[in-house]
């Protein structure tokens, strides 16, 4: 759905009236604070239908984050989007970027770090090896 359209179609909605909608028949979810009816996606959802289940009339906002959906996913979040969680009870998000939710974490983990690390300490360990083995070996014989 475009900006211009969300407008036109932007409703404000309680958390409590959100909370109503947590069946197979009505699922709501808030996201960001935002409210999204994902009822007709039940059945395509990738993950089941348990795992939307499970946040119906919520906020779902960490869940989503947690799972590390891609950019499709978000774009097509956006075709189910109903309306915003009225301003008063809006929760406040801090974003590193336009994806993502803020969640620190060391920079070794950082997948540049991990793509060399973790395959080159492996060889090493793997060199280490074959050389006690054929030292052992030799020192057998």
């Amino acid at each position: 759905m475009d900006s211009s359209a969300q407008m036109a179609a932007k409703r404000t909605f309680s958390r409590k009236e959100v909370e109503e909608h947590n069946s197979k028949q009505s699922t709501w979810l808030i996201m960001e604070n935002k409210v999204y009816d994902v009822t007709k996606f039940l059945e395509e959802h990738p993950g089941g239908i348990e795992v939307l289940l499970e946040q119906a009339g919520r906020d779902a906002t960490e869940s989503f984050e947690d799972i590390g959906h891609s950019n499709d996913a978000r774009e097509m979040r956006d075709q189910y989007y109903i309306g915003d969680i009225v301003e008063n009870e809006h929760k406040h998000f801090q974003r590193t970027s336009s994806a993502t939710l803020t969640k620190s974490s060391p920079s070794i983990f950082n997948s540049t770090w991990s793509n060399w690390l973790i395959p080159a300490a492996a060889a090493v360990i793997v060199a280490l090896s074959y050389r006690a083995i054929v030292a052992f070996i030799k020192g057998s014989t």
